[in-house]
């Protein structure tokens, strides 16, 4: 169980930004529809020369035009690849590759890098040798899947982390990360956090996201709920309606992560919400005012999900039975970037937003959704469900 977790989360992790970085379709009219509430409007006290590395994933473009609303220049460094003029003109892109090819980074200056598609720490380093001196701080964006102990609740950045046992990691590429089936993917993310620190220290800031949610979310980690619940009928909804998750709009993290830039902040930081304990069942009720539809939940015990092979996270996604190992997993504490301003949108208006993005998709995307369970296999369990019941 814990296994699928872990292997779902790196996925998406790597999906929504150590190795997509392109532009999704559909983000940018949904980054020009207005500034929602919970955020931090106006100019920046001071412009800031900002380099981000990536930028057009996931969280990236929200990053983008947040930094440029707030009055701040903005260099991107990617491929370019994938929809290359879907960036904001305003920001310089500078083409190249984290796997050697480097040079449009030399010889230029910025007051801060953001680093949000880093896996590797063979990546930080490189990148590192030739910012050093150009940069005044570095902001590397990480996960929680650093940590080697979900057992605790509350557990802050304290916690204990993973350890790589490989041979060497400078020598990790992204197809050794995949081939590990993820397992390297926390203990790379760790030495990639080290070598941040190494090269700038005391001038790092390092970030640590839990699951990322909202418009342009390719992985379906999170779309599964408010696509299903706009669907209607009889939903399957898992475990108790008391058991906790977390998760973070990508929206909210990428101004927090801009505004912490703003502020000159150092340190470690988890990333992940909302501000208090939300359960299950408050998740699916918050989607369910974003929807039309008539719906109502069948809350299945954990045991008979498992007994009918359905997977935590990835069948039933955001969602993980607190047991074992995992009982803290969806209680990681956020005091620390509470207290630095981190804030949250309404979960209906996450809900919303990822509805509207998400019908935007081309048909053929719509028709298969990458996480969560199909309609046919829904109908099946909640049938087997029933006849139990009986």
């Amino acid at each position: 169980m814990a296994t699928n977790r872990r292997t779902f989360l790196k996925l998406s992790a790597l999906a929504s930004g150590s190795i997509g970085l392109g532009l999704i379709p559909g983000v940018s009219d949904l980054l020009a529809a207005g500034n929602p509430a919970g955020t931090s409007m106006g100019k920046a006290v001071k412009p800031l020369r900002i380099l981000i590395l990536g930028g057009s994933g996931f969280t990236g473009p929200f990053q983008v035009r947040y930094a440029l609303s707030r009055g701040h220049k903005v260099t991107v460094f990617n491929r370019g690849k994938t929809h290359p003029g879907e960036l904001p003109k305003e920001a310089e892109q500078l083409l190249g590759d984290r796997n050697g090819q480097l040079d449009a980074l030399k010889g230029r200056k910025w007051d801060v890098v953001i680093d949000i598609p880093t896996s590797l720490p063979v990546w930080v380093r490189d990148a590192a040798q030739i910012l050093k001196g150009n940069v005044d701080r570095y902001v590397f964006i990480s996960t929680i899947s650093v940590y080697s102990d979900n057992s605790k609740p509350g557990m802050d950045e304290s916690g204990p982390l993973a350890k790589y046992e490989g041979a060497d990691s400078m020598k990790e590429t992204q197809a050794t990360l995949l081939a590990s089936k993820y397992g390297l993917y926390g203990p790379l993310k760790v030495l990639s956090e080290q070598e941040a620190e190494k090269w700038f220290p005391g001038k790092a800031l390092i970030i640590r996201p839990g699951l990322i949610v909202g418009p342009g979310d390719e992985s379906d980690r999170f779309t599964y709920w408010p696509v299903r619940l706009d669907r209607g009928g009889e939903i399957l909804a898992p475990g108790a309606s008391t058991d906790p998750v977390q998760f973070i709009d990508a929206r909210d993290l990428a101004e927090w992560t801009i505004r912490m830039v703003e502020q000159g902040t150092t340190g470690i930081f988890n990333a992940t919400g909302p501000r208090s304990k939300l359960t299950i069942g408050e998740m699916l009720d918050g989607i369910k005012k974003a929807t039309t539809s008539e719906s109502r939940f069948t809350w299945v015990d954990a045991d008979f999900l498992a007994a009918q092979k359905v997977r935590p996270w990835s069948d039933m996604p955001v969602w993980i039975p607190p047991r074992g190992g995992e009982v803290g997993f969806a209680e990681i504490s956020i005091s620390k970037a509470l207290a630095k301003g981190l804030t949250f949108r309404p979960l209906p208006d996450t809900a919303r937003a990822t509805l509207e993005w998400f019908r935007k998709q081309p048909t053929s995307r719509q028709a298969k959704l990458k996480s969560g369970l199909t309609a046919e296999r829904e109908t099946e369990v909640l049938a087997a469900w029933h006849a139990q019941k009986k």
